[in-house]
């Protein structure tokens, strides 16, 4: 292994689903582990629970002297810590860089894929912890009671023989990989801002198997040519595995998440029907259909979607759950994205009986050139095309939206209408809506 004890590691940008995870398990491995973030987050509280001290607020003061800057895609030129770092003469260190290095101390399955590798490579944890094979991991999402944490967790080091790593395709990082075990979940375009075209992105895809000795692909999206000359096991939602998983997570895509899961654990030799077993017990990453709890008898779920296959996805599922009044909260995330597919995010929110639609979260985005004028009106009005009379909300006010939502349910609760279920979806901040919902409801 290398000597991470003689590191000095400085994050900027630590409170992220995937620099979090690092800072946290290279602290494990003996490194000196510190970093800022622009605000507070329940990453942030997990890095201050393992006995670091994140700061809130981006300054040069921060930077110690001699420490090595990590950084991810979303931290820009002008951060002071950054540009601090590089006047010592300091190149900083992408997080797919020192992902990279991490997994290479271990067999690594790494799982990509546009849609559901969060939840696979979880699925993957959950059932190697239960399999007693102890595996490091680093998952972008917070699962409840996986590893050896009794609370939510996203990485961790094991002392066995795999690591199993989330690996993502939005800025190429998944190329630093060189993983035994390649899979791919699917393949579909999404970072309009990175990658130019479907072609682009399927050779991405094709040059992250090429280190592989095996590779994972789904037996219905045309994918087995991207590991051409590799071992290839395929996945449906009936293979590999028994024919019935009693998973408690809802959902089709939940259930082909699993069987990913199960072809890549056959590949790397475990029995699959403990592996089965341990999957129906999984309980879900937070932001991933995450019951909330309720607000007047209304059950409040959130959902990550930020794409119109997830949103899609999402309210497919919980149509399942078979409620009288189904209320899609969306908040677009990113101009780019919004500008790229308002049609499709209109016509996947006309599965809901009822949506509501906030403006754009920005993150990194300005809406300017190109995307000057592009509002989450685009999506409302595109979903009220396709909801045949159905009620569409507009609510651009973050201010407002709580009372909104609060005059929605009690409207239709006045009409008769008891079984409802909200959600909200986006990989934004709209999930504090629906906490606040709860918060202020009687449960």
């Amino acid at each position: 292994m290398r000597d991470w004890a003689s590191r000095r590691l400085h994050f900027v940008g630590i409170g992220g689903a995937g620099m979090s995870g690092l800072a946290l398990v290279c602290a494990e491995l003996g490194a000196t582990v510190t970093g800022s973030d622009r605000a507070d987050s329940s990453y942030m509280e997990r890095l201050r629970a393992s006995g670091l001290e994140p700061v809130v607020g981006h300054d040069a003061a921060s930077l110690p002297d001699g420490a090595e800057v990590v950084v991810s895609t979303a931290i820009g030129d002008d951060n002071p810590e950054l540009a601090l770092a590089r006047e010592r003469g300091v190149e900083p260190v992408h997080r797919g860089a020192l992902l990279a290095q991490l997994c290479a101390e271990k067999r690594l399955i790494a799982v990509a894929g546009t849609h559901g590798k969060t939840t696979t490579t979880a699925m993957l944890v959950w059932a190697l912890w239960a399999l007693g094979a102890d595996p490091a991991f680093f998952v972008g999402g917070e699962v409840p009671g996986l590893g050896k944490s009794t609370a939510a967790t996203n990485a961790g080091w094991g002392a066995g023989e795999w690591v199993v790593a989330e690996a993502d395709e939005s800025d190429a990082s998944f190329l630093e990989l060189r993983p035994e075990i390649a899979v791919v979940t699917n393949v579909e375009m999404d970072h309009h801002s990175r990658w130019g075209s479907v072609a682009e992105l399927r050779e991405a895809f094709r040059r992250f198997v090429v280190p592989a000795e095996a590779v994972v692909v789904p037996a219905e999206e045309g994918l087995d040519d991207l590991a051409e000359g590799k071992r290839v096991t395929s996945f449906a939602t009936g293979a590999p595995g028994p024919v019935e998983l009693g998973l408690t997570v809802p959902g089709r895509h939940n259930a082909l998440n699993a069987r990913a899961a199960l072809a890549a654990l056959e590949l790397a030799g475990f029995d699959l029907a403990p592996a089965a077993v341990a999957l129906a017990g999984f309980p879900g990453v937070r932001r991933r259909l995450e019951l909330k709890g309720a607000r007047d008898g209304t059950r409040v779920y959130d959902d990550y979607a930020h794409h119109p296959t997830e949103v899609r996805a999402a309210l497919s599922a919980l149509r399942e759950l078979g409620p009288e009044r189904l209320i899609a909260v969306f908040q677009p995330h990113l101009y780019s994205r919004t500008k790229a597919f308002a049609e499709q995010f209109g016509a996947a929110l006309a599965l809901a009986d009822e949506a509501v639609v906030l403006d754009v979260y920005a993150a990194r985005e300005e809406p300017v050139g190109e995307l000057a004028g592009v509002s989450g009106l685009d999506v409302a009005r595109a979903a009220a095309d396709r909801m045949g009379g159905r009620r569409v909300s507009w609510l651009p006010d973050p201010a407002g939206s709580d009372d909104a939502l609060t005059g929605l349910l009690d409207r239709n609760r006045a009409a008769g209408i008891e079984d409802q279920v909200l959600v909200t979806i986006g990989a934004g901040d709209v999930f504090r809506l629906g906490e606040a919902l709860v918060e202020r409801g009687d449960g």
